[in-house]
């Protein structure tokens, strides 16, 4: 499966962020990397993502849409630091 970069994240965050969240640092839980999250690799299906460690692999995020809701899962990420 191939995937793109964490910049995907940009438009579905946006709904839930004022911030710009690709600029956001976030720490893998996995491996201690610490990095933007546009350099996360994203995976998408259908309208479901699931964001990776660029270092380990690791699940950093899950983002989840339904026509009613949209569900995040934060299983990977330790920390994460939004630019104000």
């Amino acid at each position: 499966m191939t995937h793109v970069d964490g910049n995907v994240l940009a438009g579905p965050m946006s709904e839930l962020f004022r911030a710009d969240i690709t600029t956001a640092t976030g720490r893998c839980v996995g491996c201690g990397d610490e990095s933007v999250l546009a350099r996360a690799m994203v995976y998408e299906s259908g309208t479901d993502l699931v964001v990776r460690c660029p270092k380990c692999d690791s699940v950093l995020l899950t983002l989840v849409r339904t026509a009613a809701d949209m569900r995040l899962e934060f299983r990977g990420v330790g920390f994460l630091r939004i630019p104000v």
